[in-house]
């Protein structure tokens, strides 16, 4: 009778958790990450839709929801959350955080964000904060609302500042967009009014505008090497340090400068450099802090780029290399790949999908049937149709694919795309027989990209299809082989 009695109580303070997200691997892990380490209830959805019904059956305390899904997505989960149950907390999982879908998010109701990857500590930190400032703001007590407030500032701050230092980290690898990035990513963090960046020629000692930002107004307005602020720029080169001056210290500066250097292995790069602060207010101390942190993090992200960009031009020459010795076999198989890698990616742009993801794509159909090097002439360019024997062989060759990649740490995502690219919505492909959502997207999409290529051109063993034809075996084996939502977002664009 105790027994039950303790557990009536514990069910009664069980707090009630909804998981949004598409990727069956994601869900699961905060679902066993929350359900073995606190009292809480746990339901589960793989898209909007699903979330909407499940509210529908039960009220949630807390919503974690991925913002990328097919159909109804985070964003627009979020907004319908906020209408029809205002109590809930909604924390929203991203993969490409960026400032403003932080602020979107944000003004729309969310609390916080987890990146992926997160970290399991970090996921519980932030599910029990988030319920804990739902009990304080339930207590109907002036001081614990006002407590929750300042809370929920700070947590905004933080939140802020972590999405801009790890928007800096998610930059394109284009040298010249991170600049330009890093001088937006500034402003934004100190309420700066313009921002430059510039390159620091040691054999001259002149500086050299590499990116200039402004939050209102032309650029081209504004000048950044005036002498005196050429002083202010010699000084941190001489010292390597960041500086904070204000029109007391020095009257050319007007009202409020922040300049801080960007080093590379311990060797000068340039400086970011912070004009006025908005409202004609003057830079703090914690500005001063926020802008060292932000210089310090992109230094380092700038180093890691230039050690990836060499690692991998190094790694995509060697697999160049194995691509070739392919396309000298089976000049067929250098066409098809071109244009499933053109479709697959057109595909992806159409579907909303971010450019890292488009880039993995591009990498991946290249790549996608690398495993034909092991194939026997015999069976690659039979003119005829293969016997049982001889496709079976044929379909080794995604693991081959994948086995050739493996190795390459900076392939992961393309290693599984190639890996997976024959596996079917209904669990009927191969090499490992997934179904549905346990595919990745990228690998439905290469495959639906791949098929309609297959079907549409010619073979020594079939004529081509026509467009049509193509278009209704597509539909034909929509929820069989194919991931239907990717069918038709492709259809739309034939």
């Amino acid at each position: 009778m105790i027994r039950k009695a303790h557990a009536e109580q514990n069910q009664k303070i069980q707090k009630k958790i909804l998981v949004v997200d598409d990727y069956l691997p994601t869900r699961k892990l905060i679902i066993d990450t929350l359900t073995t380490s606190g009292n809480y209830r746990v339901d589960e959805a793989e898209n909007g839709q699903q979330a909407v019904h499940r509210f529908d059956e039960s009220d949630y305390d807390l919503v974690i929801s991925d913002i990328m899904m097919p159909g109804m997505s985070g964003m627009d989960l979020l907004h319908w959350i906020r209408e029809k149950n205002p109590g809930a907390a909604v924390i929203m999982i991203t993969g490409n955080p960026t400032t403003d879908l932080t602020v979107s998010a944000i003004k729309k109701g969310a609390v916080d964000f987890l990146t992926k990857p997160f970290d399991i500590d970090e996921l519980l930190y932030k599910v029990d904060i988030h319920l804990r400032q739902k009990e304080m703001l339930s207590a109907q007590s002036m001081r614990d609302i006002l407590e929750q407030n300042r809370i929920k500032d700070t947590t905004v701050e933080l939140s802020k500042r972590s999405y801009i230092y790890d928007a800096i980290e998610d930059a394109p690898m284009d040298n010249d967009v991170i600049f330009e990035k890093i001088a937006e990513l500034s402003l934004q963090l100190v309420d700066g009014e313009i921002c430059a960046i510039l390159l620091y020629d040691d054999a001259s000692r002149e500086f050299h505008v590499k990116a200039i930002r402004a939050s209102k107004g032309d650029v081209r307005d504004h000048s950044m090497q005036s002498a005196a602020l050429k002083m202010v720029y010699n000084e941190v080169i001489e010292r390597r340090e960041a500086v904070l001056v204000n029109s007391n210290d020095h009257p050319d500066v007007s009202p409020s400068l922040i300049c801080a250097p960007l080093m590379i292995r311990n060797a000068i790069l340039g400086i970011l450099s912070i004009r006025k602060k908005k409202n004609r207010e003057v830079f703090s101390k914690r500005d001063l802090h926020h802008i060292l942190s932000l210089t310090k993090r992109a230094s380092l992200n700038l180093e890691n780029k230039i050690l990836y960009e060499s690692i991998y031009s190094s790694v995509m020459d060697t697999l160049s290399s194995l691509i070739s010795s392919i396309q000298a076999r089976d000049c067929y198989t250098e066409e098809h790949s071109m244009r499933v890698t053109r479709e697959a990616m057109r595909l992806a742009r159409s579907m909303n999908f971010p450019e890292k993801d488009i880039e993995s794509l591009r990498i991946a159909g290249m790549l996608h049937d690398i495993g034909k090097i092991a194939v026997p002439d015999s069976i690659l360019l039979k003119p005829g149709k293969l016997s049982e024997e001889e496709y079976l062989i044929i379909k080794n060759h995604p693991t081959i694919g994948e086995n050739i990649v493996k190795p390459i740490i900076l392939l992961e995502k393309e290693r599984r795309i190639i890996q997976c690219h024959h596996e079917r919505w209904d669990g009927s492909g191969y090499p490992h027989g997934l179904k549905g959502p346990d595919i990745p997207v990228l690998a439905r999409i290469l495959a639906v990209a791949d098929a309609y290529d297959a079907m549409t051109n010619n073979r020594p063993y079939r004529p081509a299809m026509s467009r049509e034809r193509a278009i209704e075996e597509l539909i034909q084996n929509v929820n069989v082989q194919f991931d239907p939502d990717v069918v038709n977002a492709y259809i739309k664009i034939l």
